[in-house]
Order: structure tokens, then sequence, then C-alpha cells
């Protein structure tokens, strides 16, 4: 039997993500690895995913631009292609958790109609939790992968579980202890937490994820690696254990080779980046960059801008082409940056960011702290400088600051907005300060310890081949009994 016809007869894995760039990178990277392990993933998102990335590149078949090992499907979320997701994003998930699992089923139904083709598992990520309901009614072994660091989940769990006292409406100053987190202030805990949360779906959605974990999922798998957040994996094992199997991060910062690398880029990339940061001397470039999703306020623009001109180190600066269109400021450069900062620094709309964050040149990342780009920095052993804006982010800032030890969070003064003097003091002290070569330390030690969790018998390595054996080895009667259990826990 040759390989296609083993990948047609052999344990058959679907991942399911929204199309959103750090949802499904993580979710491809794992199924890299779950190929190199035996079985045949596939990836299954949203149909404007393949809009948006065959309008990105140049080529016209949607797996030139992700990988040929993994083939992906796509289905409607109910949406026009040329609607904003983005506009509003309550209204996106509920429209979404209407019209994804009868068009996911549709398409399940349709490409595994072969009987020698046996959907094995299907792995989905929190925010599209409705795939459950799709795998229990097939009777399909479900996994999830949190995409988002332990402590999160651990915090989560906490919260929609009513294990610890959270702010309340009546009183929304209360601090949160957790043994391994000491005190998380309001400024600490994720926004979906807090009663000014403005998301409901969001609330709903973890909601009812937490309270039916152990209902509804086989495995939870996380995209972090135990030695990084040792105390919080330990801390679920009797609650509801999750299993680290990263840092999913592209195979090269991981001293791997790149061509291994699995993901998809919605920008194309300037490659002047790097041919710039050559020019630079070591440990000198300040790097800032906010995401794919985020749009700074004009006030948050001119803070960077006015640190930057003071600072007058070399920097590299990524601001969307997107953001500049906006009619009041918001996500546009000041009007003197490029004049007063001239053959100093770098703006572009989009970077290679795992290469520049390996260059030698950079000093530290001003970064919001999404934890697919935390992750690369941590493998990348690059100091951190936190400036953390919702969802996560806030409780990702603290473990910079108070667990990793790679860096340091920007403090909003009293009127609740950070200042140019305090990212300046901060860049001060990330690259001359006096703990300077403390962060550097430390970031290098996690970028080691990154490395052996994903080199083979490492801990993650070990979790995803467990993960592989479990499905290889032992689905057809485990499997079948667990998709019993969750289509009756469905109906009662």
């Amino acid at each position: 039997m040759d390989l296609k016809e083993e990948k047609e007869y052999g344990h058959h894995v679907l991942m399911v993500s929204l199309a959103t760039q750090s949802h499904i990178n993580p979710l491809l990277r794992l199924g890299k690895r779950l190929v190199s392990k035996g079985l045949s993933v596939t990836v299954a998102t949203p149909e404007i995913a393949q809009h948006q990335l065959l309008k990105s590149f140049t080529s016209s078949k949607i797996n030139d631009c992700v990988s040929d090992d993994i083939p992906c499907l796509f289905f409607s979320d109910g949406f026009d292609l040329d609607y904003n997701r983005k506009s509003d994003l309550d209204h996106y998930m509920e429209t979404i958790e209407k019209a994804g699992p009868g068009n996911l089923s549709k398409l399940i139904k349709n490409h595994y109609h072969d009987k020698h083709k046996k959907l094995s598992c299907i792995i989905n990520n929190p925010f599209v939790p409705w795939v459950v309901d799709v795998a229990a009614e097939l009777g399909i072994p479900c996994a999830m992968l949190w995409i988002q660091p332990c402590s999160l989940f651990s915090i989560y769990y906490r919260f929609y579980n009513k294990l610890n006292p959270f702010p309340t409406s009546e009183n929304p100053n209360s601090s949160v202890e957790l043994p391994w987190l000491q005190t998380l202030h309001t400024h600490d805990l994720p926004s979906f937490v807090l009663p000014s949360n403005p998301f409901g779906s969001f609330s709903r959605i973890l909601n009812d994820l937490f309270q039916n974990l152990n209902k509804q999922y086989k495995w939870v798998l996380a995209n972090s690696f135990f030695e990084l957040e040792k105390e919080a994996t330990e801390s679920m094992s009797q609650l509801c254990p999750i299993r680290p199997v990263g840092p999913l991060v592209p195979p090269s910062l991981l001293g791997q080779d790149e061509k291994l690398d699995v993901g998809v880029e919605r920008w194309k990339p300037e490659d002047r980046c790097l041919e710039w940061l050559n020019k630079q001397s070591n440990s000198s470039v300040v790097y800032i960059s906010f995401g794919s999703l985020a749009q700074l306020s004009a006030n948050q623009m001119e803070v960077i801008a006015t640190a930057l001109k003071n600072i007058k180190l070399p920097f590299l600066w990524i601001v969307k082409q997107s953001e500049s269109a906006s009619s009041d400021g918001e996500g546009t450069l000041p009007l003197w940056f490029l004049e007063e900062t001239k053959n100093r620094g770098l703006v572009v709309s989009w970077c290679p960011q795992t290469k520049v964050l390996a260059h030698p040149a950079l000093a530290c990342f001003v970064t919001h702290c999404g934890w697919s780009s935390l992750l690369e920095t941590i493998v990348a052993g690059v100091p951190v400088i936190a400036y953390p804006q919702w969802s996560d982010q806030p409780t990702n800032a603290k473990l910079v600051a108070d667990v990793f030890k790679i860096g340091l969070r920007l403090r909003p003064s009293e009127d609740g907005f950070v200042g140019n003097e305090e990212l300046e003091k901060c860049v001060e002290e990330i690259i001359n300060g006096p703990k300077s070569e403390y962060y550097k330390k430390n970031a290098v030690e996690l970028k080691h310890a990154a490395r052996q969790a994903v080199a083979g018998g490492g801990s993650s390595d070990q979790n995803i081949q467990l993960f592989a054996d479990e499905i290889l080895g032992n689905y057809s009667e485990r499997g079948a009994r667990c998709g019993e259990n969750l289509a009756s826990s469905m109906i009662g």
C-alpha cells in the first residue's frame, strides 16, 4: 500500500477554526506534527479565509499558500464575502453559531462519505464551540486546542465554575488570589471576566465551554509548553487536565528547517525589513507591532511616535495599511513623525515577524501581548515591553513581567493613558538598565527550554505522541464510546 492509499485508509483528523490568522496557524502547525506521527489532517475554516488568501497571493490554488499535506476545506459562516466581519463581533459570533453547525456537518458528510476514510477526531479551538455539537451528532471524539496560555485556561475555568471570587458590578476593583500568579488586580485580568466587558457573546461562549468541558471534550491540548507554565498546568490536573503541545510556532524559530513550516499570512510582508535590519548594530533596534487585529487610537499613535523620536534609537514600526484610512487619526502616523525621525527607523505595513524576531539587531519588542506573538518572542529569546489592549493580553502582560520575567509592562498614569515618558523609561530599562542582562538571560533560558520541549522526547513532543497514539491505537473502542457519551450528554 503506497502513501496515498495509507492516507485514504488511515485515521483522519479534522481541525476547525475561525478565519483569523492567529487561530488558523496554531492548528496548522499542530496538524503538521500530527502528520509526522502518522495521522492524516485536514483543516476546515469559513470560506472568507479562501477569499482573503487568494487575494493576498498570486497563486490560484489555496494549498499553494498553505501546505501540500494538509488540505483545506471551506464552509459558509452565514455572511457574504464582502461583509465586514470586524464591524460587530457579537453579531458575527451569533450568526456563525447559527449557520456554522449545519454547513460544517454538510461539509463533513460530503468529504468523508467514502467508507475508507475514517474521521477519527475533530479538533477545534475555543471560539468555535458549536463544533462540539457537530462532533457529538456524528459520534466523533472531539479535542480542543486552547490557543491562549494555560494560565488563562485556569483563570477562565475558575471564573465560570465559580471556584474563586472575581470582580463584580458591585465590587469592580476586587483582586483575585491564585497561587502561581500571586495577586491579580483588575488590570491583570482578561477583559471577558470583568463586569465592564462589552462583548456579551464571548462571555456566553466561554461560560458554556468551561461549564461543560469534561462532558464535551476527550482531550484538551494547549499552545504552550510545560516548562513555561508548570504551575498553571499542574493546577488543572485534578480539575480538567490540559496537555501543552507547543510552542506551535514556525520551525525556524526552534532551530528546525523552515521548509517544514505551515501557516497563512493575510498580508504580504515587506522584505526590505531584513535588508534594513542587516545594516543595524546588534541589540539596538526597538520593534513595535500590535498584531493583525488591534487598532491603535490617535492618542496611542502619538505616544509611540513621540517616544521613538525621543529615545533616538533605530526602530522598526508596523503600521498596517488598513489602519491608515481612518478619518479620526486612528492607526495613522502623526504628520511630523517621518520627517523628524528620518534615517533612523523604518515604518512598514507588515513584516516577516519570525525572521525579524530572530535577527541579532533586535533589542526588544513592544507588543500588545497577543499569545501567538508572545510565544514567537519567547522562542526567539527577545525581551518584551508589554502594551496590552484587551482579551487575554492583560494577563499575558502580567506573565511577562512577574512570572516569565522577560520584560516590563507599561503602566498608565492616573488618567488611564500610557504616556510617552513611560514607554521611553521602559525602553531605557530593557536596553541599558541595571536589570537589562537579567531580562536577556531569562529570555534566552526560555528560548532553550522551548526548543527542548518540541525536540524528540521533549515534554510537548511526548504529549503529541500520546495524543496520536490514543487516536491510532484506541479509537475503535474508546472513540466510539466517547461518541456515544458525547451524544447522550448533548441530549441530556
